[in-house]
């Protein structure tokens, strides 16, 4: 029997490993269902694979691995009783989907491996599996390391699938490499290369799932605009909007029209501004507050409820858990919960509304407003301007900075970046990372804000098309020749598919920070740095001076 193991975040315990419980908040229990869900997966994926192949495409089985991968995410899902169902409903569709392969005429003499054909009579035999079947159970540290990386980044790709999924956008290609992957992680004749190979395609895959959300937001709700964010409150109660799902953000914000309730965003949910079809509502007030880690301050002062869509949830505490509502693949027990759509209909929202109704106003924590809204349709709009700035040298060099924010306190390392950063560069960025300089006022250059925000951390696709139109446009053959450096500061597995993918696309010398995940071994970060220069940060001043030579 194993204890807790999880390094999959930035912040895991000592730069190892979490073993007693999560950075995150998660416990041994729940860490551990974790990691027997995903083990649960995997055998659904032998047989899936298989039923693939005989032409026989299962959408429940797609959307129970997507949505399941998503749950397991850093600060999504902390909720016991959410993993025990979810196990137990992976277990009937295993057997549901080896019955389709057996009478589709397949073979299932080849599919022996435990994860195919283990059972469950009750909770008990799940915490017992769950405890044998953890991450270092994988013995070769390599390997490990491979298959882990693997599987975090289909973790992210679920993510951006589930997003795209939502408003009616998808890619049976993309499932079906989640599926072959998880597949491939229980392959022991696979070797070191063969999983570097996986690795590499599962980056081409994540290129696909963010082109597939880009398509799915910007045809849903347009394409994003150059906006001045108010920061400030208003007079009447409120909700609270965190994560990042902008179905569920429409739809609240319907239902909240005309209630004398005000709206707000949080976090990764502030891009939802810079969209032409939330402009209407003019109850759509504000950004409250910064990114996800300081929901402990910002969720206490805010005094109405608060909705969390996606990842991002710190566990709530007690002064303002009876305010905080959970949807989707969201959990944490004794947290009220909004049920799924039914039948095409929209979320019911009812019970968070009534329950603005009667809180007070938001506490102003601030005054202002930010800009927002390069995405690549706009940033590729100004692109005369910026490339007569490249030109004339009054922009000599972009750097994309963009990813997730965290408590580490050497993530201030971030801001002091930004702030030394010579007058006449530019900094690209999408995620939560850009809570750490977007309210420093760097100012322009010729017009053109030094901080160029494309939206959440489901938009990075922007800064990848920015940077390929870019090379187009000054007829460079390598991306690489582009006057362009990536600083990019993780926390969690979203940041992995977006890492693959700018691998893939062929981007170089990416600096990784504020440490490298522990979950990459030794070796594997050799094969990073030689083939692809990944690198780490060291002081401010020492890293400006390197990238700027």
């Amino acid at each position: 029997m194993m204890g807790m193991f999880c390094f999959q975040c930035q912040e895991t315990a000592k730069g190892k490993g979490c073993t007693l419980r999560g950075v995150c908040g998660k416990t041994e229990d729940v860490a551990n269902l974790q990691d027997l869900l995903i083990y649960v997966l995997k055998g659904i994926s032998l047989y899936s694979v298989e039923v693939r192949k005989l032409g026989i495409e299962d959408d429940e089985v797609n959307k129970f691995i997507m949505e399941s991968l998503f749950s397991t995410i850093t600060n999504v899902n902390f909720s016991r009783k959410d993993f025990v169902e979810r196990i137990r409903k992976g277990l009937e569709l295993r057997q549901i989907i080896r019955d389709k392969l057996v009478n589709g005429g397949g073979s299932i003499e080849g599919i022996t491996h435990d994860a195919a054909v283990w059972e469950a009579s009750g909770e008990e035999d799940m915490i017992a599996k769950a405890g044998t079947i953890g991450i270092l159970s994988t013995e070769n540290e390599d390997i490990r390391s491979l298959r882990e990386l693997l599987v975090y980044g289909v973790k992210g790709m679920a993510a951006y699938a589930e997003h795209a999924y939502t408003l009616g956008y998808q890619d049976e290609n993309i499932f079906a490499f989640m599926q072959k992957a998880l597949a491939a992680t229980l392959d022991d004749t696979l070797s070191a290369d063969d999983l570097v190979a996986l690795v590499m395609e599962c980056g081409k895959y994540g290129v696909d799932v963010m082109a597939l959300l880009d398509r799915a937001n910007t045809t849903t709700y347009g394409n994003p605009e150059i906006t001045k964010v108010n920061i400030g409150v208003g007079s009447n109660p409120g909700i609270l909007v965190s994560g990042h799902d902008l179905k569920d953000f429409e739809e609240l914000l319907k239902q909240t029209e005309g209630t004398g309730v005000d709206v707000y965003t949080h976090g990764e949910m502030l891009p939802a501004h810079y969209y032409p079809a939330f402009k209407k509502y003019s109850h759509f007030v504000s950004n409250y507050g910064n990114a996800w880690w300081q929901q402990d301050k910002e969720f206490a002062s805010f005094n109405g409820p608060i909705l969390m869509t996606t990842n991002c949830l710190v566990p709530p505490k007690d002064e303002y858990k009876d305010r905080v509502y959970t949807t989707g693949v969201v959990g944490f027990d004794g947290v009220k919960h909004i049920p799924d759509r039914k039948n095409g209909e929209a979320k019911d929202f009812t019970a968070i509304i009534e329950h603005a109704r009667n809180c007070k106003p938001p506490v102003e924590i601030e005054r202002g407003e930010i800009v927002g809204g390069f995405a690549h349709n706009t940033v590729i709009s100004l692109a005369d301007k910026v490339i007569d700035a490249v030109k004339s040298r009054a922009v000599k060099r972009f750097f994309v900075m963009a990813g997730c924010d965290g408590r580490m306190k050497g993530r201030d390392y971030y801001t002091e970046f930004a702030e030394k950063l010579p007058k006449d560069t530019i900094i690209l960025t999408a995620g939560c990372a850009k809570y750490r300089y977007n309210k420093l006022g760097l100012g322009d250059i010729g017009g053109i804000p030094r901080v160029l925000d494309a939206g959440q951390c489901n938009d990075s696709y922007s800064l990848a098309v920015i940077a390929l139109k870019l090379k187009e446009a000054f007829g460079l053959e390598d991306v690489n020749e582009l006057p362009i450096s990536y600083n990019i500061a993780w926390y969690e597995q979203k940041a992995v598919i977006v890492l693959l993918a700018l691998l893939y696309l062929g981007v170089k010398n990416i600096h990784l920070g504020p440490t490298l995940p522990a979950f990459l071994s030794p070796n594997v970060v050799n094969v990073l740095v030689e083939k692809f220069g990944i690198g780490g940060i060291s002081s401010v001043d020492e890293d400006i001076k390197m990238f700027m030579e």
